[in-house]
């Protein structure tokens, strides 16, 4: 469930809502990713929290939330992770430590395929390109933010909230010298918050098991379940010796949290309460219809084509090379984890109705504000200008998502290269000597390192054939242009062709010949190169057309959106609570299996006698040995439950991508499990929340350090954690 990097981004805002002695009311009682200062408004003692809310967190003490911090991946994207020992030891997801593993990768050494283990700190892995972000203090300032703006709007209203938030960031930062401050906007200007962090430099790898234990199912499993799971990895934080955030040395010593999880062994059992802590990674969950809309038809299918054309032609080349395929790994994983999150957000939408459930929401907003002539002054305008705007951006929906993303310099790095020179030498400029000059050299030979022209060929290709898919009216013309009068296999061919002329043409193979373009016209590069120069100057031109048109659509939708969210939330009598975005979160929930479809019913307990059941022999279904010969001889140590040990287990808790890693806890604040996972028919939960079918899946902690200890022979890790308890009960999960 690793997140990904959120697009988009909005300002603006209006009027202030305290959230003192509010009630939080939803369509279900756990539905909410809850910032730390909303955990003592919610009634946790009567669903089974034995332990205060401000043992969870406390921003003048230590507390639970001490414990937790986003891991920042190298590669891009992030987890979440938990301070288990007081020597600054770790537990994070397999996932999420896996670009660790194949960083530190070879053919010889594959340590994203066997596995890794340090036989002492001294042997620990370095992260590196890994942060860990903790996270000290968060505050709602929502009401300092709009200090003095009740009477504003317009230019004077984003000029006063821009003040008050440097003011406030500035004064915070003089009283916190150590800790990087920042106010978000959150809800387009609903909530603001302010974060103080601080971000650890130097991470490493302890143990990870093998890939058969911590991708064990591989892609067919994933967000499916049963799951037979073991992802879940152990780091360790590092400082310089004075305990200052060094970057990797040699000479930097273990972290020392101010708190640490306590692990308990005595398992769950189905409806028990349980609560998550985490970083979930963005929702977007009170948009309006139109956008829900946008959401399923169009964005949500494209781009899962788009990451599936990405990680199959990677797969290919991997096919031919050992060597990229151990370093490509990380990557295709990646991608194919993505895709079926996008594949499924459309089934789920789909299978919700939730389009029409949100106009029907609508509807009956509509009739409330014309009720009273209070809220039409205030409301009376917000559905029919979301109308107006809507129509206007969402016209041209499909062709601008096509062009929007391409060419990418993630997937198209060279042809993004020549993008940018056939754009500047249309305009008249040249490559210089200066700052610039030098910047973009560096830019273009970076675009060289990692780029694969078989992926390259591929992704152009896509997005021609995309292009070619495109409704009518909002065909894109350059491409109908060059393709005139071709269809079918002769278009496909076509196609091809001019990917090819791009991605394998000599002209285009190194830095130094993308260097010299700059030095030609744009009448010579036309005549050499007529089809991509025609098909960039048009893609040049489409794009500025589509920023005029976002920007015009992004300078009216916040403030929209804005008294939209604050008239739903008068009309349901509720405080909503903000949506995710990547700061600490607080959700709840309970042990429970659920009913995928007709005639079927999911227990919410697996064990490692069903992962065996599983077994092929064959990644990503291959049992190890001697896990097989651990059950067989039932020797389970202190972390067995009647005939096997408990492997994965599902709970109702609220969480999404980013969330990876995060410690699923008791009643009593213990640890009882990691979360690595969401399921199938639970996805869609960036938009809304169905507690009919969502479920966080975790690793149970008998199996995290069963595998440690039985099967990995890493018993030393454990002995510096703090573990009671020890299972009871045969039907105890």
């Amino acid at each position: 469930m690793r997140s990904k990097s959120n697009i988009f981004s909005t300002i603006l805002l209006m009027i202030a809502f305290t959230l003192n002695s509010v009630t939080f009311a939803f369509t279900s009682p756990e539905e909410g990713m809850f910032t730390p200062d909303q955990i003592s408004q919610l009634n946790l003692k009567k669903k089974g929290l034995k332990i205060k809310p401000i043992d969870i967190y406390n921003p003048n003490g230590i507390s639970l939330a001490d414990t937790i911090m986003r891991v920042n991946i190298a590669s891009g994207g992030f987890g979440t992770g938990e301070f288990v020992s007081a020597n600054g030891l770790i537990l994070t997801n397999h996932h999420v430590g896996f670009d660790a593993l194949v960083a530190n990768s070879t053919p010889e050494k594959d340590y994203a395929k066997n596995g890794y283990k340090a036989d002492s700190v001294a042997n620990e892995l370095p992260a590196k390109g890994y942060t860990l972000l903790l996270t000290k203090r968060v505050e709602n300032v929502t009401d300092k933010i709009l200090t003095g703006t009740a009477n504003l709007s317009g230019e004077e209203l984003n000029k006063a909230i821009e003040k008050n938030t440097k003011d406030l960031e500035g004064q915070e930062k003089a009283k916190n010298s150590n800790s990087t401050i920042r106010v978000q906007s959150l809800n387009s200007g609903y909530f603001y918050y302010l974060y103080e962090t601080q971000e650890i430099k130097d991470v490493r790898v302890v143990y990870a098991p093998p890939q058969n234990i911590g991708f064990f199912g591989g892609d067919p499993d994933n967000f499916e379940w049963t799951r037979h799971t073991g992802d879940f990895t152990f780091l360790r934080a590092y400082t310089a010796p004075d305990g200052s955030f060094a970057e990797y040395s040699p000479n930097n010593v273990p972290f020392k949290p101010k708190k640490h999880l306590t692990i308990s062994l005595d398992g769950l059992k189905t409806n028990d309460f349980v609560f998550v802590l985490g970083y979930p990674g963005g929702t977007t969950r009170y948009r309006e219809s139109q956008s829900i809309d946008y959401s399923q038809n169009v964005n949500f299918l494209f781009i899962g084509d788009y990451l599936k054309t990405w990680s199959n032609a990677l797969v290919k080349v991997g096919e031919t090379d050992e060597e990229k395929r151990i370093k490509l790994q990380d990557q295709i994983f990646s991608l194919n984890n993505s895709v079926k999150v996008y594949e499924g957000n459309v089934a789920a939408i789909n299978r919700a109705d939730f389009v029409n459930q949100r106009k029907a929401q609508e509807a009956k907003f509509a009739e409330w504000v014309k009720a009273d002539p209070k809220r039409e002054a205030k409301y009376g305008k917000v559905l029919a200008n979301l109308s107006r705007i809507s129509d206007g951006y969402y016209s041209s929906s499909a062709r601008d998502r096509v062009l929007r993303t391409f060419p990418n310099p993630g997937s198209t790095p060279v042809f993004k290269q020549i993008y940018d020179v056939i754009q500047a030498v249309n305009f008249g400029k040249k490559l210089g000597d200066d700052k610039a000059g030098q910047e973009k050299r560096t830019e273009i030979e970076e675009a060289f390192k990692e780029r694969e022209p078989s992926v390259e060929y591929e992704i152009i290709k896509f997005f021609l054939r995309k292009a070619d898919e495109l409704p009518n009216g909002q065909k894109f013309d350059a491409l109908e242009t060059i393709f005139r009068g071709l269809k079918g296999k002769e278009r496909r061919d076509a196609e091809a062709e001019l990917a090819k002329s791009i991605a394998e043409n000599p002209d285009f193979s190194s830095p130094e010949n993308i260097v010299k373009l700059y030095d030609m016209s744009i009448d010579q590069l036309k005549d050499k190169y007529k089809k991509v120069v025609d098909l960039v100057i048009s893609l040049s031109e489409s794009r500025a057309e589509i920023n005029v048109l976002s920007a015009r659509f992004n300078s009216e939708i916040d403030n929209l959106r804005l008294l939209y969210q604050q008239g739903m939330a008068e009309m349901k009598g509720v405080e909503p609570y903000p949506d995710a975005n990547a700061s600490l979160r607080f959700s709840y929930g309970e042990v429970k299996g659920y009913n995928p479809r007709e005639a079927v019913t999911y227990t919410p307990f697996t064990t490692l006698k069903g992962t065996i059941d599983k077994d092929t022999g064959i990644f990503p279904f291959d049992v190890p040995n001697k896990l097989k010969e651990l059950q067989k001889s039932k020797d389970f140590g202190r972390y067995g439950v009647g005939d096997s040990v408990p492997v994965n287990f599902l709970a109702t808790t609220d969480i999404i991508g980013g969330n990876s890693g995060s410690p699923i806890l008791n009643g009593d604040g213990e640890q009882v499990g990691i979360v690595f996972d969401g399921n199938y028919e639970g996805l869609g939960n960036d938009i809304f929340f169905n507690p009919d079918y969502g479920r966080t899946i975790a690793v149970d902690i008998r199996y995290v350090l069963f595998v440690t200890e039985k099967f990995g022979d890493a018993g030393w890790i454990l002995n510096e954690m703090t573990i009671k308890g020890k299972a009871k009960s045969a039907n105890a999960g």
